[in-house]
């Protein structure tokens, strides 16, 4: 009899120590930093160098940015190369010149550079392996700390984060700077969404639609790849399944505004419409507001205008051949924070120096309470 009663509490016990373990590397992995805090300065560099990769889709898990790194290297070791170099010198960088620890071991000076160098390496036309790109993709990358700092002194003004404002702002410089023709670093045009009839047909293979809205959230990645992008993803749903599902949500509805207006099918196929509607609805649905019903609807039409919008900017831009990469997300998201109403504003998260980003489990009575000791200082 007692026998039988160890064998059914044994798998039990089993079951409920995994799920411990499981937890354990779900969230911000708080406890894993704390213990990284008395390691060699090389292995906290390398968690705050995972942390950075993660930060480029709002994630903040090492676990996560090792998954990450994972995708990429199944689908282009080359483009990690890149990456990697603009990640590990804008981090670099950072400590150099001495930003605070508490931002470095975030990630937060990290994903700008590693999605520049990323950016770099997919906009060059002289193809895999080419040396040269490695110099750009590291100046790049220490450069957007640089700008990180001082738009952070300005943007702090308005409790509006810096997000990719520094890697938007210095890809466009490069590309400007370098042109299509370029002998030592020529890249590829960048071409409008929206095709003439000519070009465009009306039949549309849904397999391929749906295909699209997984790969829109590898996009943030500039990754095309469905099984790196189903990694991605994977991810993401590691560190919240909030931003999981807001992510899936708004790379599909980005497919659904880019149908509403006859955007290319290669730009539906291959996730390019749906990455900035992924941002938006990331943003707001599970990152700078508390979740409730409000605050998902309002995920929606961020999703919706960040998708509309980098549609009229890649069409606009192209006309001087450059692109408009996540300028509509970041400009839709901060038009977002920048909103007075109080349907909005109550569920708004402050954003604070010392604080971490990305904790859908606020409530909105918390939220109006760090807003008002936020506005007091």
């Amino acid at each position: 009899m007692f026998m039988t009663i160890k064998t059914c509490e044994q798998p039990k016990g089993l079951k409920q120590h995994l799920i411990q373990k499981l937890l354990y590397c779900t969230g911000e992995m708080e406890h894993f930093h704390a213990y990284m805090q008395d390691q060699a300065f090389l292995m906290q560099l390398l968690e705050w160098l995972l942390r950075g990769v993660s930060g480029v889709i709002m994630v903040n898990n090492p676990l996560s940015g090792a998954l990450i790194v994972i995708a990429l290297s199944i689908a282009s070791p080359w483009q990690v190369l890149l990456g990697s170099l603009g990640l590990l010198s804008s981090t670099v960088m950072a400590i150099l010149i001495g930003q605070e620890q508490a931002e470095i071991s975030r990630g937060e000076h990290g994903y700008n550079g590693m999605l520049v160098a990323l950016l770099i390496g997919v906009f060059s036309n002289a193809g895999d392996w080419y040396w040269w790109l490695l110099l750009p993709a590291c100046l790049a990358g220490a450069t957007t700390t640089f700008l990180h700092s001082g738009m952070a002194a300005v943007l702090d003004r308005w409790d509006v984060p810096v997000s990719v404002f520094p890697f938007n702002t210095v890809l466009l410089l490069y590309l400007a700077c370098t042109g299509i023709e370029n002998p030592y670093y020529p890249n590829h045009p960048a071409l409008p969404q929206v095709a003439t009839l000519i070009i465009n047909s009306t039949h549309l293979d849904i397999p391929q639609l749906v295909q699209g809205a997984v790969l829109g959230v590898g996009q943030i990645y500039a990754c095309d790849a469905l099984g790196s992008s189903l990694i991605i993803l994977a991810a993401v749903l590691l560190y919240s399944p909030v931003q999981a599902f807001h992510a899936l949500l708004g790379s599909s509805l980005g497919v659904l505004a880019g149908l509403s207006v006859a955007v290319q099918q290669d730009v539906l196929y291959t996730g390019l419409a749906g990455f900035n509607g992924s941002l938006g609805c990331m943003a707001v649905g599970g990152l700078l507001f508390t979740l409730s019903w409000r605050t998902h609807v309002f995920s929606i039409i961020c999703a919706f205008l960040s998708s509309y919008a980098n549609i009229a900017l890649s069409n606009l831009l192209a006309n001087v051949g450059l692109p408009a990469s996540s300028w509509a997300a970041t400009l839709t998201v901060s038009l977002m924070l920048l909103v007075s109403g109080r349907s909005l504003s109550t569920y708004r998260i402050a954003i604070g120096r010392d604080s971490s980003l990305g904790n859908p489990l606020h409530t909105p009575s918390q939220c109006a309470e760090a807003n008002t000791d936020s506005s007091s200082v």
